[in-house]
């Protein structure tokens, strides 16, 4: 068993979270959505890598949205941070032993739809690994042959999409593309991008995916737009604009994300 776990079931003192957040670059925010909350920083947490970019707090803060008990992930790790694309097994894995049977991944993106401008938020419905890595290398057991067609789980992204309707948040939805950063795209990329199916860009979130899938968490994730992709405005981009825009995308998946947790978890999970 991970010392984490140890470490979180002796933290939360009888919480019992079976949903799990990962919050992305700007969004730190949506903590203050939870009541009560108990904060552990990832240095307490053996195995838990602390994230080396601004924006990202590196705390575990759990406690109760809604009627929900919840743990968040506030910070991850990127694999542009050290060439490492299983940066976050470790956490997730703690978060599987501790009980955590949903995740929400959360994250901030480059918009490649002119109907989707900067303070939008798309539901990820799907995903395009473009980044020539993966976090299961390695991975000897054929466990690794995880499969992908369901990778976003369709009944969590329907309590996601009746959560916006509830709180008449508009709540778009596409494909996400994964690059491998830390440079932003060029606009050649983009126009590759747009012409592959892509809706968004970003540097995160699908190693996650695919690793929760692998532990057998289910998943849903979504996009805060922060800016549109390079060559589609003639402006450059920056993490700086990243990390101004976030927010205000942030309160509005927020507002959905507290509104799907203000009930009780559905028994079926």
């Amino acid at each position: 068993m991970s010392p984490a776990i140890d470490v979180l079931t002796e933290r939360l003192h009888g919480l019992m979270p079976r949903h799990a957040l990962v919050l992305g670059s700007g969004l730190g925010s949506l903590v203050e959505t939870v009541s009560d909350p108990i904060r552990i920083p990832y240095g307490d947490l053996p195995g838990f890598p602390e994230s080396g970019v601004s924006g990202h707090a590196g705390e575990v803060v759990a406690g109760l949205i809604g009627q929900t008990p919840v743990v968040i992930l506030s910070g991850r790790v990127h694999y542009y941070e050290h060439g490492r694309a299983d940066a976050m097994r470790a956490p997730l894995e703690a978060l599987k032993g501790i009980g955590v049977t949903n995740l929400i991944l959360t994250n901030s993106a480059g918009s490649l739809r002119n109907d989707m401008p900067p303070g939008s938020v798309m539901r990820i419905t799907d995903h395009i690994n473009f980044s020539g890595t993966n976090p299961l290398f390695g991975e000897p057991s054929d466990g690794r042959f995880v499969g992908m067609t369901s990778a976003y789980d369709p009944a969590m992204g329907g309590r996601m999409k009746a959560a916006a309707e509830s709180t008449g948040t508009v709540l778009h939805e596409g494909v996400y593309m994964w690059f491998s950063g830390p440079s932003f795209e060029t606009p050649a990329e983009i126009r590759m991008a747009r012409t592959l199916g892509a809706d968004a860009v970003g540097m995160s979130t699908v190693p996650e995916v695919i690793l929760a899938r692998f532990l057998g968490i289910k998943v849903i994730a979504a996009s805060v737009i922060t800016n549109f992709g390079a060559g589609m405005t003639g402006g450059e981009l920056s993490h700086q604009e990243t990390k101004d825009m976030a927010p205000i995308g942030g309160q509005r998946l927020s507002a959905i994300l507290t509104a799907m947790f203000e009930t009780p978890e559905p028994s079926n999970g």
